[in-house]
């Protein structure tokens, strides 16, 4: 049975970086699609303080509807769960099973700065604040996504993120049901090594009933380093 894929990126990220996975999942004779959002990747030119959850959920449920997708398998990658949260809440009909590969998890009103380590929320605000103008967060290095330096991949990707909207994480996400909306949900957890700063989405989703629950041994950006793995795992979903 063909299946629909929308893989959303985390931050710093674009669509760019499910290559390999879309092109598994593409082997297996599934639909894919690998939007990217306001600001980053190539909407880089896009960047601007006014850029908030809103515009990410908004830029996902646009796709969606634009691209007229049913039955979504709508995966989020670390930032990119607030986007399918949010998606949910607004379309839920389009949507058939939420994924989030090593992903956000936050509540009506939440920020990702408030579910995320106090030093870890410090860290990134000074940063926003020295060399982002108050707008965005710089690029880091490549290992701060789980990417070994050495890596075939590694140049790669730094060559390809980008300065994220700040206000992505500063601003709290604003939902109008319950979280996921009813729709049936799989939390994904990176475990080799675990990502510090989805700390609190991995706790939170421990303790609700109703979630599928998986893990993959490998770093945070599973997408570039396991892709096949990670494809396997999606189109085993739904």
């Amino acid at each position: 049975m063909t299946k629909t894929y929308v893989l959303v990126h985390g931050a710093w990220h674009g669509g760019w970086c499910w290559r390999d996975v879309a092109a598994n999942l593409r082997k297996m004779g599934y639909y894919v699609t690998t939007p990217t959002q306001t600001g980053v990747g190539e909407r880089a030119h896009l960047l601007c303080k006014d850029i908030t959850p809103d515009t990410f959920v908004t830029d996902i449920v646009n796709h969606i509807v634009t691209e007229e997708l049913s039955d979504v398998i709508l995966v989020g990658h670390s930032l990119g769960g607030i986007s399918i949260t949010g998606a949910a809440d607004r379309i839920p009909d389009h949507i058939s099973h939420l994924v989030y590969l090593d992903g956000a998890i936050v509540e009506s009103g939440q920020s990702v700065f408030s579910t995320m380590p106090p030093d870890i929320v410090a860290a990134r605000r000074k940063l926003v604040a020295e060399e982002g103008r108050g707008i965005f967060m710089p690029t880091p290095p490549p290992t701060a996504f789980g990417i070994p330096e050495g890596h075939s991949l590694t140049d790669w990707v730094r060559r390809r993120i980008t300065p994220h909207p700040a206000g992505t994480y500063e601003s709290g996400l604003k939902l109008v049901h319950p979280l996921g909306n009813g729709r049936p949900r799989t939390y994904v957890v990176c475990t080799n090594p675990l990502h510090p700063p989805m700390a609190g989405a991995r706790e939170w989703v421990a303790k609700q009933d109703g979630w599928a629950w998986q893990e993959l041994a490998t770093g945070h950006d599973a997408m570039i380093l396991a892709p096949t793995e990670v494809a396997l795992l999606l189109s085993a979903v739904g």
